[in-house]
Protein backbone atom coordinates (compact mmCIF):
# COMPACT_ATOMS: atom_id res chain seq x y z
CA UNK A 1 0.00 0.00 0.00
CA UNK A 2 1.58 3.50 -0.61
CA UNK A 3 2.83 5.66 2.24
CA UNK A 4 1.26 8.99 2.66
CA UNK A 5 4.18 11.72 2.17
CA UNK A 6 5.19 14.42 4.25
CA UNK A 7 7.53 17.43 5.37
CA UNK A 8 11.13 16.04 5.19
CA UNK A 9 10.61 13.54 2.19
CA UNK A 10 13.15 13.16 -0.47
CA UNK A 11 13.27 13.82 -4.04
CA UNK A 12 14.96 13.27 -7.20
CA UNK A 13 14.29 14.41 -10.45
CA UNK A 14 15.88 12.48 -13.83
CA UNK A 15 17.65 15.62 -14.66
CA UNK A 16 18.78 16.91 -11.54
CA UNK A 17 22.61 15.97 -9.80
CA UNK A 18 21.08 15.82 -6.47
CA UNK A 19 18.31 15.25 -3.78
CA UNK A 20 16.33 17.76 -2.40
CA UNK A 21 13.89 17.89 0.53
CA UNK A 22 10.44 18.19 0.40
CA UNK A 23 8.97 21.21 2.45
CA UNK A 24 5.18 21.05 3.56
CA UNK A 25 3.03 23.93 4.46
CA UNK A 26 1.13 23.19 7.90
CA UNK A 27 -2.16 24.89 5.67
CA UNK A 28 -4.23 21.83 5.18
CA UNK A 29 -3.74 21.33 8.83
CA UNK A 30 -3.59 17.13 9.06
CA UNK A 31 -0.49 15.08 9.84
CA UNK A 32 0.84 11.81 9.51
CA UNK A 33 3.45 11.07 12.11
CA UNK A 34 2.94 14.26 13.20
CA UNK A 35 4.25 16.14 10.36
CA UNK A 36 2.64 17.95 7.85
CA UNK A 37 1.00 15.82 5.10
CA UNK A 38 0.92 17.06 0.92
CA UNK A 39 -1.74 16.56 -1.24
CA UNK A 40 -1.09 16.73 -5.09
CA UNK A 41 -1.37 20.23 -5.44
CA UNK A 42 1.68 20.97 -3.54
CA UNK A 43 4.03 21.65 -5.90
CA UNK A 44 5.41 25.35 -5.76
CA UNK A 45 8.68 25.70 -6.86
CA UNK A 46 11.16 26.69 -4.08
CA UNK A 47 8.22 26.67 -1.12
CA UNK A 48 7.55 23.09 -1.92
CA UNK A 49 10.17 21.81 -4.39
CA UNK A 50 13.46 23.83 -3.83
CA UNK A 51 15.51 21.86 -6.74
CA UNK A 52 17.69 19.58 -7.42
CA UNK A 53 21.08 21.25 -7.46
CA UNK A 54 22.08 21.52 -11.08
CA UNK A 55 19.77 20.85 -14.52
CA UNK A 56 21.10 18.84 -16.75
CA UNK A 57 18.35 18.91 -19.62
CA UNK A 58 18.66 20.54 -22.64
CA UNK A 59 15.49 21.36 -22.79
CA UNK A 60 15.92 23.81 -20.05
CA UNK A 61 17.05 27.49 -21.96
CA UNK A 62 19.87 27.87 -19.43
CA UNK A 63 21.42 24.78 -19.92
CA UNK A 64 21.26 24.81 -23.60
CA UNK A 65 22.46 28.24 -23.95
CA UNK A 66 25.46 27.36 -21.59
CA UNK A 67 26.22 24.01 -23.56
CA UNK A 68 26.05 25.84 -26.85
CA UNK A 69 28.72 28.67 -25.46
CA UNK A 70 30.97 25.88 -25.00
CA UNK A 71 30.83 24.40 -28.18
CA UNK A 72 28.34 21.66 -27.60
CA UNK A 73 29.96 19.77 -23.83
CA UNK A 74 26.64 19.57 -21.86
CA UNK A 75 26.86 22.64 -19.09
CA UNK A 76 24.78 22.02 -16.41
CA UNK A 77 23.20 25.05 -15.10
CA UNK A 78 20.90 25.82 -11.51
CA UNK A 79 18.09 23.62 -11.35
CA UNK A 80 15.15 25.71 -11.86
CA UNK A 81 11.49 23.46 -11.26
CA UNK A 82 9.13 24.41 -13.38
CA UNK A 83 6.16 22.89 -12.19
CA UNK A 84 2.52 23.33 -14.30
CA UNK A 85 0.87 20.17 -13.39
CA UNK A 86 0.14 18.45 -9.97
CA UNK A 87 1.82 15.13 -8.84
CA UNK A 88 0.09 12.08 -10.52
CA UNK A 89 -2.04 9.98 -9.90
CA UNK A 90 -2.52 10.71 -6.03
CA UNK A 91 -4.86 8.67 -3.71
CA UNK A 92 -7.79 7.26 -4.57
CA UNK A 93 -9.66 7.51 -1.21
CA UNK A 94 -8.14 10.38 1.32
CA UNK A 95 -8.45 13.57 0.27
CA UNK A 96 -5.74 16.02 2.09
CA UNK A 97 -7.56 19.70 2.05
CA UNK A 98 -9.89 18.92 -0.92
CA UNK A 99 -7.19 17.54 -3.20
CA UNK A 100 -5.94 13.72 -3.72
CA UNK A 101 -3.35 12.73 -0.71
CA UNK A 102 0.03 12.47 -1.90
CA UNK A 103 2.13 8.90 -1.92
CA UNK A 104 5.23 7.85 -2.60
CA UNK A 105 3.92 6.62 -5.77
CA UNK A 106 3.20 9.76 -7.00
CA UNK A 107 5.53 11.26 -10.31
CA UNK A 108 5.47 15.11 -11.14
CA UNK A 109 6.67 16.05 -14.49
CA UNK A 110 9.02 19.28 -15.22
CA UNK A 111 8.57 21.65 -18.06
CA UNK A 112 12.39 20.49 -18.90
CA UNK A 113 11.69 17.05 -19.53
CA UNK A 114 12.90 15.92 -15.58
CA UNK A 115 10.37 13.37 -14.05
CA UNK A 116 10.48 14.11 -10.16
CA UNK A 117 10.16 11.19 -8.30
CA UNK A 118 9.97 10.26 -4.25
CA UNK A 119 12.73 8.44 -3.16
CA UNK A 120 11.94 8.87 0.55
CA UNK A 121 8.33 9.69 2.14
CA UNK A 122 9.29 11.11 5.19
CA UNK A 123 7.58 8.97 7.12
CA UNK A 124 6.83 5.11 7.19
CA UNK A 125 3.65 4.73 9.25
CA UNK A 126 0.38 6.19 7.56
CA UNK A 127 -0.72 4.62 4.68
CA UNK A 128 -2.94 5.89 2.08
CA UNK A 129 -5.13 3.94 -0.80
Amino acid sequence: MPIQVTQAAVLMCTFGTGPCTYNVLPTNCVQASSMPAANIQDKIPYTNVSGFIMCLSLSNPAVASATSAALGVLTPQPCTPMLAAPWTPGSATVQIGGQPALSNACTLNCSYGGVISITSPGQTTAMVG
